[in-house]
């Protein structure tokens, strides 16, 4: 069995026991966390449950792992001919989540 979630402002292909990184989850390590936006649901028999724009009752379950942080993004501007120039940086908190169960 297999979803399809919108988390973060992203869609992931999820099944139980896949891992995912999702932003803006705040949490311990353990803590349950749960995604009502289910797009698809895919089953065993091969059978497809299809959403407008959310399938009814469908839910995904999962714990959250832990908290990383991710890639460094540089941001740099500049401005031809001017002397200007401005290099600022970040990295996003990530949050990876055990998918322990799919709900449909």
């Amino acid at each position: 069995m297999f979803a399809i979630i919108k988390a973060s402002g992203r869609q992931f292909r999820v099944e139980p026991g896949a891992i995912i990184a999702v932003d803006g989850h705040t949490g311990e390590a353990g803590a349950p966390v749960s995604f009502d936006q289910v797009l698809l649901v895919g089953r065993d028999a091969g059978d497809v449950l299809t959403g407008t724009p959310f399938v009814d009752g469908a839910k995904v379950v999962g714990v959250i792992d832990r908290t990383d942080k991710g890639k460094k993004v540089r941001v740099f501007k500049k401005k031809r001919r001017k002397q200007y120039r401005r290099t600022q940086g970040h990295r996003s908190l990530l949050t990876r989540v055990r998918i322990t169960e799919i709900q449909a």
